[in-house]
């Protein structure tokens, strides 16, 4: 009658080692996914601010230099045609180069939305064709402004 009486303590041990273990697991999960968390949210903060130290350090590395915004683009490519791409970028000016920095600005776009719309998406799929794409824009805009502009940034680039 001993052995009868040990089998369901004996289940009964097992149950709850396995509920604690279980517990022990559900815990040890969630505070290593919080850890995860805390440290991804570090990691993307400390990118923000590293992208917003570097674009403030090309436009402070010179009081001398200011920076315009080109405005937006938005035309179709030529390949497929029912593809539209949406460009907003800025350019880094010497201060008094352009007493107005709209006309240039204005050509630039000109000139952005002429090249975009030859383009075809096979051309700019990638990480290998968005820096071809900013290469060409800004060989673009150099040519544009006879070198006076001092960089080109893209600041948002819409595939639709």
């Amino acid at each position: 009658m001993a052995s009868d009486a040990e089998a369901p303590r004996s289940k009964l041990r097992w149950l709850l080692l396995l509920a604690g273990l279980t517990v022990l697991a559900v815990g040890v999960g969630g505070a290593g996914g919080l850890y995860m968390v805390a440290t991804i949210e570090k990691a993307v903060t400390e990118k923000k601010k590293l992208e917003e130290e570097q674009v403030q350090k090309v436009v402070a590395y010179d009081a001398s230099f200011s920076l315009a915004n080109i405005g937006t683009v938005v035309t179709n490519l030529a390949s497929p045609s029912d593809v539209w791409i949406r460009l907003e970028a800025s350019i880094v000016v010497k201060t008094g180069t352009f007493p107005n920095p709209n006309p240039i600005a204005a050509e630039i776009r000109q000139d952005l939305l002429g090249y975009l719309h030859t383009l075809s998406v096979a051309q700019i799929e990638g990480p290998s064709g968005l820096v071809h794409l900013r290469e060409d824009l800004t060989e673009r805009v150099q040519l544009r402004s006879k070198g006076q502009v001092r960089d080109f940034f893209i600041e948002t680039l819409v595939i639709q």
